[in-house]
């Protein structure tokens, strides 16, 4: 696992030539998809949409984080990039010898862009459910191991609720509150506009921003969500997806974009 995004397609290898396309976050993540998007051509638009906010508990999370510097778990699992970004923000440390469980690609991709490791990423679905299928192979039936469980204040408790329920001591931490970002008034004339030609869509909370900061977006902008459940969030807020990645992951999300403009083409 790197932090580099590769995207392979037939062509020019320059698919995206002429497109403009919406990144709805920052920092290495959103760097590093900027970055794939140019090598294909287009022209990446940062727009952080949302952001983290400290949670209520704070000192529960700035325990939790000292525990896990001091190599008190064996387990941490992330449930979310921004997650990664709340680690960053506080300094933590994962020593080597706590095993991290990324929920799928883009939060690894965070992990690792950020300097940490990560051990398990469900193979088949990503998600918490996914995650506790996979579980007990990753770790080879071990019971009664110590686990972090870190997530937002929105998120439901499938993970460590499961975790618990097969024999290991879960300590379930709120890390942070999402709050919506709002946009500059040039993207959102642009977006309007149709001078935006594809929006990326990562998570329910984006969708919800991207539906209300620049909603309706216009036909020909093409909305490419990150994986089914991102697809049905949007849905429910009345956001039209016109594409949804085969993998719950940057690289296929920037896939997914690529095969439409060849499409287009």
């Amino acid at each position: 696992m790197t932090g580099t995004i590769n995207v392979s397609v037939s062509g020019d290898g320059k698919p995206l030539a002429g497109w403009r396309v919406l990144v709805p976050r920052g920092g290495p993540w959103g760097d590093a998809v900027a970055a794939a998007l140019r090598s294909r051509g287009a022209t990446p638009v940062i727009a952080p949409m949302i952001n983290f906010a400290p949670a209520d508990d704070q000192a529960a999370l700035e325990s939790a984080l000292e525990k896990l510097g001091r190599g008190e778990f064996d387990w941490v699992t992330l449930t979310s990039a921004t997650t990664v970004d709340v680690l960053s923000t506080y300094g933590a440390t994962i020593p080597a010898s706590t095993k991290v469980a990324a929920v799928g690609e883009t939060t690894a991709a965070a992990l690792t862009a950020a300097g940490y490791h990560v051990d398990i990423v469900p193979s088949e679905e990503n998600s918490a459910r996914g995650l506790l299928e996979e579980w007990e192979a990753a770790t080879e039936g071990q019971k009664g191991l110590r686990v972090l469980a870190l997530r937002s204040a929105i998120a439901k408790q499938v993970l460590s609720v499961g975790l618990q329920r097969i024999g290991h001591h879960v300590e379930a931490v709120v890390a942070y509150r999402t709050v919506g970002v709002p946009v500059a008034d040039k993207v959102i004339e642009d977006v309007r506009a149709g001078n935006v030609s594809a929006v990326l869509v990562t998570s329910g909370s984006v969708a919800e921003q991207v539906q209300q900061q620049l909603g309706p977006i216009p036909e020909q902008t093409l909305v490419a969500a990150i994986g089914p459940q991102t697809q049905r969030d949007a849905a429910k807020l009345g956001l039209r997806v016109d594409v949804v990645a085969v993998e719950r992951s940057a690289e296929s999300l920037i896939d997914a974009v690529v095969n439409a403009a060849l499409a287009r083409a």
